[in-house]
């Protein structure tokens, strides 16, 4: 049922459409589910997500094959493919949902985690303080139907035309040795 080489990673960057759209096509990666974690309570819908103070955020879980990919390549494309400097925000999107976040699962992604950061900080890639949030783990829960492979299920709507197919245009340039063919 599950193959013990995969881990598990689970990242909150903003809009779960867009981290889940970025984290599909990264060679070594399997079954990306958009959901939520972080929060008081488990099963939350996004209706209760965004109209309480549930404290979840909007993320992304999935499997990765780290002989294929690493945890740190993929948390150099989640630090690339967001803005991880402001605190509850991804462009238009506001609110504690739309938090940067790396919820580690074990303490070898939490050093990774703690590393990758220092060293974006120190490289001074982004001119603010990085605000992302590294916490521990607690439990996902996957976000409805609706939300699950959005960009390419709904392709033709305006947010994906003009929020999500930009971003990818700038993530495939910028991360194109670590795509699927």
């Amino acid at each position: 049922m599950h193959d013990s080489k995969l881990q598990l990673a689970t990242f909150g960057g903003g809009c779960f459409w867009c981290t889940e759209a970025f984290f599909m096509e990264l060679k070594g990666v399997k079954n990306v589910v958009s959901g939520y974690a972080g929060g008081k309570f488990p099963n939350p819908n996004y209706y209760e997500l965004h109209l309480s103070n549930s404290g979840h955020a909007e993320v992304v879980q999935f499997t990765f094959d780290p002989k294929i990919i690493s945890y740190g390549s993929l948390l150099e494309v989640f630090f690339g493919t967001h803005n991880p400097t402001t605190l509850n925000r991804q462009g238009v999107d506001v609110g504690k949902a739309y938090r940067s976040v790396i919820f580690y699962h074990n303490e070898e992604q939490k050093k990774t985690a703690e590393k990758v950061k220092e060293k974006i900080e120190k490289e001074k890639i982004y001119e603010d303080p990085i605000v992302t949030e590294i916490v521990p783990y607690d439990f996902f829960s996957p976000a409805e139907e609706f939300h699950q492979n959005f960009s390419e299920k709904y392709a033709d709507e305006p947010y994906c035309q003009y929020v999500i197919n930009p971003k990818l245009t700038k993530f495939r340039e910028k991360f194109s040795k670590l795509l699927k063919k």
